[in-house]
């Protein structure tokens, strides 16, 4: 789905009972899907849910009323009926879980209620009531993760809960969300306590509910068996709609015949021939005997909606949407997918479109082909998504030319719903797919895709095309934020998440068939095996440029050699313990292409497990002129290149995979002494002292930067800012000699090399020189409103200034970067970037990656630098910038590292209230 979600784990103002009413918080609302696969819409309780609410109460059972009330209601009082619906959103909170939604042209039902009650500073009480027919699909752990977010959004830290020894359901919830429960029996009432801000344990829970509720909603579409196509009847203005659903019913006619599809036709032409048999055919969408699993939908975009509302009837938990005409339009457009969603959510019901291609899969041997395709794909072992249908046409042409196979193909379309983060949590558990390629044209949701794929990749590879190097591509009809972040930060998001990132559609296949019918490279030393010397170098040169290690074991095999002599060459290659990986080009000027090369190859690979690419005169892609079978009885075939540069490129893509997969990836960084609690009440303070209301953000004071630093464990060197040289004097007598002096003007206050900073200024003398040559130097130019001209500070130990800066972006959340300082690492681009939350291993990564890093470690002889300092210092400003999105931005400069610690001369920090998009708890509609 999705995702748009404000500020998870942000600290908020602390509450207090009678707190004033804040505005409904249409921000909470939320489209989730829960552990069965369905879905269900989130919202805060309304005045207006009172008879929902009655009618809810008076469904339940009575041993689920006397869990939650203690006592047996047949009806709630209106007295107390009124309290519960009429909320103030801040101490008192109450949300919803309802099926329907207001465009359904039915009354919305409520499924379950939690809320929360304020009393004291951080505490709040809790309780939950989960309708007993949805009981047992996760909702109140949903509902937990939901309420705990928006009440950590209101400053509250902990919930209380009183649970019946009977219920034990609830206290499950509490103690399986990841939190530290502690509880204790009362009066025979079992008293539970927690405090709700999120650990890594709650984290992973809630991450690994959604990951296998996504997976579910996924396997109910790629596995259904029976299908509704829903077509625009004889309507003669719908020429294009009715054609697809012809070609859909005449994709899925071939299962129907063999007994293994229910398919039904609704408003589709049944003459089609032969092809048509076996599809049960219908004049109204009505006469359709359900339940029916899967719905395609071929109709104008003012139809569909009516249509999805009768679909719900059916029992249907998907809808393929092959036609347009809803975001891409325009605001209307925009405004009627919104409402088809919340219909289709409140129903239960996953979408992929609108403007899908439709999806195709193959499960125990069954082929669900549901799309615009003439002919389906061979089945194979590799999960293929795409967003746009005419790219999902030419990929897969591309695909059948060489000969690969699919498990499934899912074309999203504009991707109001179902996004490659959904099918990526399927094919996490999916024992038929064993590679994954995506093309997306945009990500919605980077911090989601990074934590999904970096799950996936650690067991399975992951081959990205993007429509764009950057990111910024935004196509129509996609609903995804702006991005202020650099063009590479997408480029870190997918390094960090352990994805193979390609150039192209002919990358991503050579690609993909290395890694579908290869195993896995055990290393990066490679053997070549080649026509000629001539052809041997370039295939050298080309190794090594993919990045790989050429090892001396370069075998020749003239046109003229024998067949003996090719065995001979196969087997030196293949036993030689010093290769990992093989390359084997052979293409001859003259003659007929050898009929030995290819089996012998194939064997040996085969054979030993070295992972071998070929690029053989006549053969492309997967061919079976290269297939053996393994030890294990598997089938392996070598991929055949069109050329060598492309078989070397493969390889390499394959082997760095290999060897990210293989390594330790570290372990979430907490340093010890981060109180993201005091920093977010500082933040609050300053927000609400500036009264900032538009978004635009608000500059720190330097004494604010630094308590916020301190907050987080970092101590930033104390300075003076002064007008004079006689307070210039004045402020280094009380920090201690020598000093450093540096202008405030942006523009020159960090430039020694200008004359802007002076440093190691050891007497009264040469401070007041000095002070004079930067106020001269500074001339006219304006520090700032108020702001003193000077600055005075303590002399650090000698060091290399680096700089460490954190971003809060609406796309990306919170973007780190690092560098060493100075103009040349900003022009040179010498800048790594990272996106929280990061391990150990991202920080030493982040650190270590700029061209200039060398020169923290012992370059040219001179002392190593402490740079677990450094990484420590990177991780205190990660974990603060990840809790706080309302810190727009913040930067350390210079950070002087020496070979004994570092110091923090500068920090500057701006505030602004953030809406961070984390799919973590929740997924909203866009």
């Amino acid at each position: 789905m999705a995702d748009v979600v404000p500020g998870d784990g942000q600290v908020g103002p602390v509450v207090a009972p009678g707190s004033a009413a804040a505005p409904y918080p249409a921000g909470w609302e939320a489209d989730v899907v829960l552990t069965d696969g369905s879905t269900t819409r989130l919202r805060p309780i309304r005045p207006d849910d009172a008879d929902a609410l009655q009618a809810f109460h008076v469904g339940q059972s009575e041993r689920s009323t006397y869990l939650r009330f203690f006592a047996t209601l047949e009806r709630l009082p209106e007295r107390d009926l009124e309290r519960l619906v009429n909320v103030d959103h801040v101490a008192r909170v109450a949300l919803v879980a309802v099926s329907g939604s207001p465009g359904s042209g039915e009354p919305e039902r409520i499924l379950g209620v939690a809320r929360y009650d304020a009393y004291g500073a951080e505490t709040a009480e809790v309780a939950f009531n989960i309708a007993d027919a949805h009981q047992g699909k996760g909702l109140a752990s949903v509902l937990l993760e939901h309420l705990a977010a928006a009440a950590r959004e209101r400053g509250i830290r902990r919930f209380v809960a009183e649970v019946l020894p009977q219920n034990g359901r609830m206290l499950a919830v509490f103690k399986e969300a990841g939190y530290a429960v502690r509880q204790r029996t009362e009066d025979g009432v079992v008293q539970v306590e927690f405090d709700i801000d999120p650990t890594d344990r709650s984290l992973a829970v809630a991450a690994d509910r959604e990951h296998r509720a996504e997976a579910r909603s996924m396997r109910a579409l790629l596995t259904a068996r029976s299908v509704v196509v829903v077509g625009p009847g004889d309507d003669a203005d719908e020429g294009l709609a009715a054609r697809q659903a012809a070609r859909v019913v005449a994709g899925l006619a071939p299962q129907a015949r063999a007994g293994r599809l229910t398919v039904h036709g609704v408003g589709v032409s049944p003459d089609l021939g032969t092809d048509a048999d076996g599809v049960q055919h219908h004049e109204r969408l009505d006469d359709v005997p359900g339940p029916v699993e899967l719905a395609v939908v071929a109709q104008s975009a003012t139809r569909v909606l009516d249509t999805t509302r009768r679909l719900g009837a059916l029992g249907v938990r998907g809808l393929v949407l092959v036609s347009g005409g809803f975001a891409e339009a325009g605001p209307e457009g925009l405004a009627r997918q919104r409402l088809l969603l919340g219909v289709a959510h409140g129903a239960g019901m996953r979408v992929v479109g609108p403007s899908s291609y439709g999806l195709v899969a193959t499960h125990d041997g069954t082929t669900l082909d549901a799309s615009l395709a003439e002919t389906p794909p061979r089945p194979g072992r590799v999960g293929l998504f795409c967003q746009s249908a005419p790219f999902a046409v030419t990929l897969l042409a591309a695909v059948e030319r060489r000969g690969l196979g699919l498990a499934q193909l899912v074309s999203a379309g504009h991707r109001a719903d179902v996004s490659g983060n959904d099918l990526m949590q399927f094919w996490g558990e999916d024992d038929d797919t064993e590679v994954v390629a995506l093309y997306l044209e945009s990500i919605g949701n980077p911090r989601k895709f990074s934590r999904v794929a970096r799950r996936l990749a650690s067991h399975k590879p992951v081959v990205v095309l993007t429509a764009g190097r950057s990111g910024h591509v935004v196509p129509p009809g996609h609903a995804v934020r702006p991005t202020r972040a650099p063009r590479r930060t997408l480029d870190e998001v997918m390094r960090q998440s352990g994805v193979i990132r390609v150039e192209n559609v002919h990358q991503m296949l050579d690609v993909v068939q290395v890694l579908a019918h290869q195993p896995l490279p055990v290393g990066r030393r490679v053997a070549v095996l080649a026509s000629s010397t001539g052809v041997a170098a370039l295939v050298a040169e080309a190794a090594a440029a993919a990045g790989l290690v050429v090892t001396p074991r370069v075998e020749l095999l003239p046109e003229s050699a024998s067949g003996d002599a090719v065995r001979a060459a196969v087997e030196r290659v293949y036993t030689d313990p010093e290769v990992d990986v093989v390359v084997v080009v052979r293409i001859p000027t003259l003659g007929d292409p050898d009929p030995v090369l290819a089996a012998e190859v194939a064997q040996a690979a085969a054979r030993t497990g070295r992972t071998t690419v070929a690029c053989v005169d006549g053969l492309h892609g997967v061919r079976p002129e290269l297939r053996a079978v393994d030890p294990d009885g598997r089938e392996r075939t070598v991929p055949a290149y069109a050329a060598p540069e492309d078989a070397a490129l493969a390889l390499g893509h394959a082997a760095r995979y290999a060897a990210w997969r293989a390594a330790d990836r570290g372990r979430p960084v907490h340093p010890e002494g981060v109180d993201t609690r005091a920093a977010g009440r500082l933040v609050a303070r300053a927000l609400a002292a500036s009264g900032a209301t538009d978004g635009e953000p608000v500059a720190l004071e330097p004494a604010q930067a630094a308590e916020l630093l301190r907050a987080a464990g970092v101590d930033v060197w104390a300075s003076v800012r002064v007008h004079d040289a006689d307070e210039a004097v004045a402020a280094a007598d009380r920090l201690g000699w020598p000093v450093a002096v540096k202008t405030t003007v942006p523009a020159l206050r960090h430039r020694a090399d200008l004359g802007g900073v002076r440093l190691d200024v050891a007497d009264a003398d040469e401070l007041r020189a000095d002070v004079a040559g930067i106020l001269a130097l500074a001339g006219e130019h304006d520090p700032g409103p108020g702001v003193p001209p000077l600055e005075v500070q303590a002399m650090a130990p000698h060091g290399v200034a680096c700089v460490v800066r954190s971003s809060e972006d609406p796309l990306f959340g919170p973007v780190i970067s690092f560098g060493l300082g100075g103009d040349a690492s900003d022009l040179l681009g010498d800048v790594t970037y990272g996106v929280p939350p990061l391990t150990d291993v991202d920080v030493a990564e982040l650190v270590r990656t700029p061209r200039a890093a060398p020169r923290m470690f012992g370059y040219r002889g001179l002392p190593a630098l402490d740079v677990t300092a450094l990484e420590d210092l990177v991780a205190r400003v990660s974990v603060l910038a990840d809790a706080l999105p309302d810190v727009r931005s913040l930067e350390l400069n210079p950070v002087v590292v020496s070979p004994q610690g570092l110091a923090v001369l500068g920090a500057y920090a701006s505030v602004a209230p953030a809406d961070r998009a984390d799919a973590a708890r929740r997924l909203a509609r866009p």
